[in-house]
């Protein structure tokens, strides 16, 4: 069985339950050893990945803020963070399928990754139904995944800009959140925000892992070069306040930290 090409059909899959019995499978038959190497013909054109009719997609600044202020914006706070873990099945699986000149510890990083966000989905999902709703019942919006298609053709930037920047600022966010939920009495969200927070550790750590691996192999410095991408592709820029235990556990060194808080300080130019 060829890795890029199972990666891909995993990735076109719309039904959650499906997609995350995909992630599973193949994360059983790689350390089995039942996925092969061999690459594709070049990997399609970054569109859409698999998933379902709904939620329905809107611009960002369209969704309303999320506030924790009674059941439907507990709620909608709980469909948000599924949304997230949900696009971040198809990076892991993306990851896989496009990027096909890695060595093989790449790809055990990234199917390891889509299994750990397809269980975090499932607990997300779970919680929601609990509160009586479904994945699907509130607009969500899709700038994960346009940022992943904006670097589809660059592994060095994706894996600058979407493990090492967009899911380094949620490990910044996680504390906080943690902190509301439990205030507001959601001791099982807080709960899975510890698990997410744990397992988040670990992917960015993969992304910085990859991310240098790549900068060494073009002679480039990982920081310098990382704050030139963010500027290069107009990214969100890091926001305060840090989680800064979180970070350098992931592979932020101190002194990139305090860069990145001078870069977010100076207006974008």
């Amino acid at each position: 069985m060829n890795l890029h090409r199972a990666a891909r059909e995993a990735l076109q899959i719309c039904d959650p339950d499906a997609k995350m019995a995909a992630c599973e499978a193949l994360w059983q038959d790689w350390n089995a050893g039942r996925l092969q190497l061999a690459g594709l013909a070049d990997p399609e054109p970054l569109m859409q990945a698999g998933r379902p009719a709904r939620p329905e997609l809107v611009a960002p600044e369209a969704l309303p803020p999320r506030r924790l202020n009674g059941p439907e914006g507990h709620a909608a706070l709980i469909h948000a963070l599924a949304h997230i873990e949900f696009n971040a099945i198809n990076l892991g699986l993306d990851a896989v399928y496009r990027f096909q000149a890695m060595p093989p510890e790449f790809y055990r990083d990234w199917l390891q990754v889509a299994r750990e966000e397809a269980y975090h989905f499932r607990l997300l999902r779970e919680h929601l139904r609990g509160l009586g709703r479904e994945y699907g019942d509130f607009p969500a919006h899709d700038g994960l995944w346009r940022l992943a298609r904006r670097t589809a053709a660059d592994p060095l930037a994706r894996m600058a800009l979407v493990p090492r920047l967009m899911e380094a600022r949620g490990l910044d966010a996680t504390p906080a959140l943690r902190a509301r939920l439990a205030g507001y009495g959601d001791a099982a969200g807080a709960d899975i925000l510890d698990i997410i927070l744990r397992d988040e550790i670990g992917h960015v750590a993969a992304g910085d892992r990859w991310f240098r691996w790549l900068c060494v192999r073009q002679g480039s410095d990982p920081e310098t070069t990382y704050i030139e991408l963010i500027r290069a592709y107009d990214a969100p820029r890091p926001r305060r306040p840090f989680n800064e235990s979180a970070r350098k556990v992931a592979g932020f060194s101190e002194d990139e930290l305090t860069n990145l808080a001078c870069m977010e300080a100076r207006p974008r130019q």
